[in-house]
């Protein structure tokens, strides 16, 4: 009676068995695969946040499909103080959509560009949650390569190889998730050039783009006027409020083009209207949060970061892989087992949780993927045990 596009596998699989097991056991556990910036130790100004939630227009209904004008507004302004490519860019309230969540961004992009069964292109190694996005908009995904050499790098020509009459978008994330690689701006005009040579859309994540750690931030597909595009972020990240949950679209491209999509995005979010008053009249006040808490975030990854390298000085053959940008760092591992296998014993012998790089469909075993926002001291602790284990697999 269930529609086949849930017909998922439920079944837990031998890691989340494994962490579920230790975490009912009630023994410490060291994270070092922490996303949630809220649990993070951060100083957050919970005065200034609470205060914006208590706007007086709040209590009064005047729906807008793109979202109210003083939020959007307040978009605006974020993009309008970013420089790209050394040049501040005008953004307009008009270009941009707010959504629950990226994860929404998506669901409407899908619907506005892909029938059943189209295609949209997207990297790997990447997030996993693109698989159901797509899976519950009836979207197939076919997956392009990033490779490393001294960075990561898009491989164009299996990008290009990858089109067919399917085909409606390429989807960048910017930096990756969790290679941390940003689009360099070369790469960015290419995508875009290949875009509108071939009529598809281009879909970049910037959810990550205020991290700069080792690399710049040059590139963002909300200025991309080569063919239609869109830039997806939200408050998740930029303000580190996941639980105030605001994201936005930004629409760009040849005028034509950006005036269709933005006729049926207008349909689309009409017909849901689902961000509430109460986070919109809030979004000036918490967008300003992301200078209190990203300067704290930014010095943590980074410090995280040293000790890491630091600790790595020692170590026979394992090897940090450059960080862009992002909260988190691959580390290239000896293959001895699989990656699972590897994640799974540093949980039960030594109470230290990674992610193997399986999760974010790594080509092959010999990666794990630690957070860079565990706060110091836990951070420290895990990474000795991990680098450790793996020094004495050799």
């Amino acid at each position: 009676m269930f529609a086949r596009r849930t017909g998922w596998k439920l079944t837990e699989n031998r890691y989340s068995a494994a962490l579920h097991k230790a975490r009912a056991q009630g023994g410490r556990l060291i994270d070092l695969t922490a996303s949630n910036p809220t649990h993070g130790n951060f100083d957050f100004d919970s005065a200034a946040i609470l205060s914006a939630l208590t706007h007086r227009e709040s209590l009064n209904y005047d729906p807008d499909p793109q979202g109210l004008l003083s939020a959007r507004n307040a978009v605006a302004g974020y993009y309008n103080t970013k420089k790209v490519r050394g040049t501040t860019h005008a953004a307009s309230p008009e270009q941009i959509f707010l959504t629950t969540s990226t994860s929404e961004g998506y669901s409407y992009l899908f619907r506005l560009l892909c029938d059943p069964g189209d295609e949209v292109l997207v990297a790997r190694p990447s997030y996993p949650l693109f698989e159901f996005l797509a899976e519950m908009q009836d979207v197939q995904l076919r997956c392009y390569e990033l490779f490393y050499d001294h960075g990561w790098h898009i491989d164009f020509g299996g990008l290009e190889g990858l089109i067919t009459q399917r085909t409606r978008a390429v989807l960048v994330v910017n930096p990756n998730n969790p290679t941390g690689s940003f689009v360099r701006c070369q790469e960015l005009d290419q995508i875009a050039a290949l875009c509108r040579k071939q009529t598809l859309a281009l879909i970049s994540d910037e959810v990550f783009l205020d991290y700069e750690i080792e690399g710049a931030s040059e590139a963002s597909a909300a200025f991309s006027n080569e063919c239609l595009s869109f830039a997806l972020s939200g408050l998740s990240k930029i303000s580190c409020l996941p639980q105030m949950k605001l994201a936005w679209i930004v629409v760009n491209g040849p005028a034509e083009l950006r005036d269709q999509a933005h006729a049926r995005l207008q349909i689309i979010a009409d017909t849901y209207l689902s961000v509430n008053a109460p986070i919109q009249h809030a979004l000036p006040l918490l967008l300003d949060q992301r200078f209190n808490v990203q300067p704290q975030l930014v010095r943590r990854v980074r410090n995280n970061l040293a000790l890491l390298d630091k600790r790595l000085e020692s170590a026979r053959a394992i090897r940090r892989l450059v960080v862009d940008g992002g909260w988190y760092a691959v580390l290239r591992v000896p293959a001895r087992q699989s990656d699972e296998d590897l994640a799974i014993e540093l949980i039960q012998r030594f109470g230290v949780i990674v992610h193997p790089g399986h999760f974010y469909d790594f080509p092959q075993d010999g990666y794990i993927v630690v957070s860079l926002i565990t706060p110091d001291e836990e951070f420290r602790e895990g990474a000795n045990v991990v680098i450790g284990f793996l020094d004495g697999l050799l």
